[in-house]
């Protein structure tokens, strides 16, 4: 059916984006209108969203924003209706609002796992619910941002994880049904790495210090182009980062052994050195929570040789073979590791900790994206 479907350029659309007052969304909001897309950008942070319509429009570009909380169905019906008169149809439809709490699952309170799944699960629904009227006569895309957390879980990250597959199990789902009706709407599943966002500095925090994204880390524009891929050309589904498909792919072939290496590594290895008390945004916006970038400090790769090459078929099979190094190395180091082996590691990265320097050097290099990612910690 993916073959039937047809979209828009890009310059020729109309996208709906949630979360769009930071980070990820924000990103993909701007590079869209950048290539002539007329951008609809919702969040709940009035502020912010002025602030990126104003850039947008002194840029040349065309935009609005509707302020709505994903949690609400009403809101996101309203963001619906914001978009058809303002533009008069809907040609994509991206699902990005999220949040995290962090923190050992039985430390987090009941009414915060809710209002995460609210956010993170519920608000996905709502976006879904709100669009496929607007595009199962004239066709276009569904795109929700999950994680590699979708895949994988992760210690300190239980309710996040657990939102992020219920989205998996969603989207999978609805993609079936439309297939098996023949209505001419894809739908994907784009699945970050570990995204240099405020993402991190806006979760609820239950440890003892503030959390941090674990390395390797990307670039929020490493999504926004999986983002705007799949807006013109039909996915099922993509990994946004070398380093999600390998912790997938591990988790998938080694449970037990990336267990092992989770537990030993992602506790402390989430936590910074700090504890600040900041505010979060799990309840309500902060005053301040728009920005492209995070407060990571440490390397970022700015690109992923991986994800370039799966979202062109002809390349798929070339990073299909980085990968597979790369779990095979993962394997191999966690094995080692289990049977007295240094926990230094030997290869591009260490599971766990951050990639030797020389990983980022060959950011042009498939196999080495996936390598250096292997042990990588992510977000969406």
């Amino acid at each position: 059916m993916a073959s039937k479907i047809k979209l828009k350029p890009l310059d020729e659309q109309v996208l709906v984006i949630t979360g769009a007052s930071s980070g990820i969304g924000l990103v993909t909001a701007k590079t869209a209108a950048e290539r002539g897309a007329r951008v609809v950008l919702a969040a709940r942070n009035e502020r912010a969203l002025r602030r990126a319509v104003e850039e947008i429009e002194a840029d040349g570009g065309d935009a609005v924003y509707v302020v709505a909380d994903v949690a609400e169905a009403d809101d996101v019906e309203k963001i619906a209706k914001v978009a058809v008169r303002e533009y008069g149809r809907v040609d994509t439809w991206v699902n990005n609002a999220s949040t995290s709490i962090y923190g050992r699952v039985w430390e987090v309170p009941l009414e915060d796992k809710r209002r995460l799944f609210d956010v993170n699960f519920w608000g996905v629904v709502h976006g879904c619910r709100a669009a496929l009227p607007l595009l199962r006569e004239r066709g276009g895309a569904i795109i929700n941002v999950g994680s590699v957390l979708s895949d994988q879980a992760i210690p300190m990250q239980g309710t996040y994880a657990a939102a992020k597959h219920a989205v998996k199990g969603y989207t999978d789902a609805l993609r079936m049904e439309l297939e098996e009706q023949e209505l001419p709407v894809s739908v994907t599943l784009v699945k970050p790495a570990s995204i240099d966002t405020p993402f991190f500095d806006h979760a609820r925090n239950y440890m003892e210090r503030d959390p941090k994204p674990a390395p390797p880390v990307y670039a929020p524009e490493v999504v926004a182009e999986a983002i705007l891929r799949a807006a013109e050309r039909p996915t099922r589904d993509v990994f946004a980062g070398g380093g999600a498909k390998a912790m997938s792919a591990m988790g998938y072939h080694a449970p037990r052994l990336t267990d092992r290496m989770m537990e030993r590594t992602q506790v402390k290895g989430q936590q910074k050195d700090v504890a600040t008390g900041r505010p979060d945004n799990l309840w309500k916006p902060l005053d301040e929570d728009g920005g492209e970038r995070g407060s990571y400090d440490g390397p970022v790769l700015e690109r992923s040789a991986y994800t370039t090459a799966a979202l062109r078929p002809v390349a798929t099979t070339l990073a299909a073979l980085g990968v597979g190094l790369a779990v095979a190395a993962g394997v191999r180091a966690l094995r080692g590791r289990g049977e007295g082996g240094s926990d230094d590691g030997g290869g591009t990265a260490s599971p766990g900790g951050p990639p030797r320097r020389d990983a980022f050097r060959g950011r042009g290099n498939g196999v080495a994206d996936s390598a250096e990612s292997m042990a990588h910690v992510p977000r969406a």
